[in-house]
């Protein structure tokens, strides 16, 4: 079973409260949801932890998402711990501070039939904060199994490509009509935050990924 996990809290250092920031008719987690609800999945979940679990489990759950709640630092664990809620195989990991995560990219890298054979996939290219990760769970509990550095822990995925001779990458570069390297889109500051707003008042809260690209393109990326 294949599903997308989201994971999601309020407690950033940087700009708490982030996912709760309003962004068009709703806010950044609301952003994150909708786009990802448009990729294929058997299930969708946000994996989130106890103390943010009351205030982003149920717009969550309007949307039709169900709901995780695991640790609140030892991300990798939350996500295994979905892994085994929902008895699923194959994980699409997207983060909650990319409000114009891209379901034409996931899409595309789901449907390349090397990703199927691949422990890891995810495309290179592509404006920070578009990305998404596709996952074998049997990868990610053998991480969570072995890996001590916190590091490796709190970002899901390191275990897995610090480690080539024991996992099968694949990293293609993303389609052309998606590419833009040195672009950013995702919100770790208020600084970002207020960026993304100015690109929404041009392209919308919405926009198809490759007219986004071809924004962050004229304007260099930055605003």
């Amino acid at each position: 079973m294949t599903g997308v996990v989201l994971q999601s809290r309020l407690g950033s250092t940087r700009l708490p409260r982030k996912a709760l920031l309003p962004f068009g008719d709703g806010t950044l987690l609301d952003s994150c949801l909708r786009r990802l609800s448009r990729v294929p999945a058997e299930v969708r979940v946000l994996a989130t932890e106890p103390r943010s679990a009351p205030e982003l489990g149920p717009p969550a759950e309007a949307l039709g998402w169900a709901v995780f709640v695991g640790s609140e630092e030892d991300v990798l664990s939350r996500y295994c711990g979905a892994i085994r809620a929902f008895g699923l195989s194959r994980v699409i990991r997207a983060t909650g501070d990319n409000p114009f995560v891209s379901p034409e990219a996931a899409i595309a890298l789901l449907e390349d039939p090397r990703t199927s054979v691949s422990d890891y996939a995810s495309y290179s290219g592509l404006p920070l904060g578009f990305g998404v990760e596709v996952v074998r769970a049997s990868a990610l509990l053998a991480a969570e199994a072995e890996a001590s550095d916190p590091y490796e822990r709190e970002h899901v995925c390191p275990f897995l490509y610090r480690r080539p001779d024991r996992f099968t990458l694949y990293r293609p570069e993303a389609p052309e009509s998606l590419q833009a390297p040195e672009a950013r889109v995702t919100v770790d500051t208020r600084e970002d935050y207020e960026a993304l707003l100015n690109i929404a008042a041009e392209c919308g809260f919405d926009p198809p990924s490759a007219a986004l690209v071809r924004r962050l393109a004229g304007s260099g990326g930055k605003d």
